[in-house]
């Protein structure tokens, strides 16, 4: 599974960043692995300077091997919060995906 995280400009401390996000979601879709070819990660702060309330945001995008890609993104008060919610959304989004297919070839 090949991980890309992106980032917009105004995020602060980018490469310690880039590493915690890559090993989070290296942990947390560990039991996808063999399953995804890439997970990108897009990671984002809408309102800059300015501290508004939810304003950071967290895109991730899977791509499972011979599927279409399955994308969820998440809006909080910081970025950890922002990619803890769309790393839930999307293990959520895989479970449903892939026990869609096992159903289907359990009949």
């Amino acid at each position: 599974m090949q991980i890309q995280v992106n980032t917009s400009n105004n995020i602060e401390g980018r490469d310690a960043l880039i590493a915690g996000v890559e090993r989070d979601i290296r942990t947390r879709l560990s039991r996808f692995e063999s399953r995804l070819t890439r997970v990108e990660a897009h990671l984002g702060d809408e309102n800059g300077p300015r501290n508004e309330g939810a304003d950071k945001r967290c895109v991730l995008e899977a791509r499972p091997s011979g599927l279409n890609p399955i994308t969820v993104s998440e809006n909080a008060g910081s970025i950890d919060q922002a990619t803890a919610g769309a790393l839930s959304k999307l293990a959520s989004a895989l479970d449903r995906t892939f026990g869609k297919l096992t159903d289907r070839k359990g009949h």
